[in-house]
């Protein structure tokens, strides 16, 4: 039987990563690469002279123009670290090659450093994933689907209605062959008219082709310039369901990573960014060795946010 090219990569190994990314030295020239591909330029007034002052960590550029310093760190989700960038590129290794998810606890024990330290990379590199994803929109033909994370509390409601029940929706484009291509998670307020409606004008292609099962709300696409094709599903099972095939089945392999990596995940709280990783890895599976330098570049350009921030934006939910 055939291999599947997708799931036998090489990707990236440790070796080849310690080879590219394992002196502070290395890691400093990619961070440089990845914000001024074109060369440094000031942030305060865009000037393109400057000199470097001071050495290894404590390098700053400073603008012959204005006179502004900054570092290579200023600007980017690694803003005020302490830690070597060595650790930084370790993280961001770990996390993009686990296929089935990286807890903040194992990531803290590869990393050796504190578990609020571990916590808030993992969250800040998943920000970063979910920034590069949020401007894409799926066009095409897309299966949706509505679904749940969390469960029924004792004594509390039932079914869809349970306090600790999580809505978001899944959407997954296709190629001209069937095949998935494209995936987007998002938390939504609740499978309302004016809930999808809203997410599918921010996350959907005028004249895409949506198959959704007969719940009412999804009919909201059309405001988006969708075309909506609903099948009532009524007492069958997924398998019986071809047309939902790809849909159910990323949602198999999200819960399947949810259970075995996060077991004691605040979905309520951090859904959202765990949301964004798993979509983030699996919209770039067909490159497994590539998804390394991408990472690094998008965690490099993404702008800064604090620990309260993070938190904030976690608690806000959708």
């Amino acid at each position: 039987m055939a291999f599947n090219q997708i799931q036998f990569q090489h990707g990236m190994s440790i070796p080849e990563f310690l080879h590219s990314f394992g002196t502070e030295a290395q890691c400093a020239e990619a961070v440089k690469q990845a914000r001024w591909p074109d060369g440094f330029r000031c942030p305060r007034c865009d000037c393109l002279d400057h000199y470097v002052v001071g050495h290894g960590a404590r390098k700053l550029f400073q603008c012959n123009g204005c006179r502004h310093q900054t570092s290579l760190t200023a600007g980017s989700l690694m803003e005020h670290t302490k830690l070597p960038l060595t650790i930084w590129f370790l993280a961001i290794y770990l996390i993009s090659q686990a296929k089935t998810g990286l807890s903040s606890l194992a990531l803290k024990r590869q990393l050796g450093v504190s578990y609020p330290t571990a916590w808030l990379m993992h969250q800040k590199i998943n920000r970063a994933m979910a920034q590069q994803d949020s401007t894409h929109r799926l066009s095409g033909a897309v299966q949706l689907d509505d679904a749940y994370l969390g469960g029924e509390r004792a004594g509390g409601k039932a079914g869809r209605g349970s306090e600790n029940k999580v809505p978001f929706v899944a959407a997954v484009s296709l190629t001209e062959q069937g095949r998935p291509m494209y995936l987007k998670l998002h938390l939504v307020s609740g499978f309302t008219s004016q809930a999808i409606g809203k997410w599918a004008k921010a996350n959907l292609a005028p004249g895409t082709l949506v198959s959704s099962d007969g719940l009412g709300c999804f009919a909201a696409v059309s405001s988006a310039g969708c075309i909506h094709m609903p099948t009532v599903v009524g007492a069958l099972k997924p398998r019986d369901l071809p047309e939902f095939k790809w849909v159910n089945t990323m949602l198999g392999n999200l819960k399947t990573t949810l259970a075995g990596a996060f077991h004691s995940l605040k979905y309520r709280k951090y859904a959202e960014h765990y949301l964004a990783g798993f979509a983030y890895r699996f919209n770039r599976r067909f490159d497994l060795r590539g998804l390394v330098a991408r990472l690094i570049v998008d965690v490099a350009r993404c702008k800064p946010a604090q620990e309260t921030v993070v938190r904030s934006h976690a608690e806000a939910g959708y």
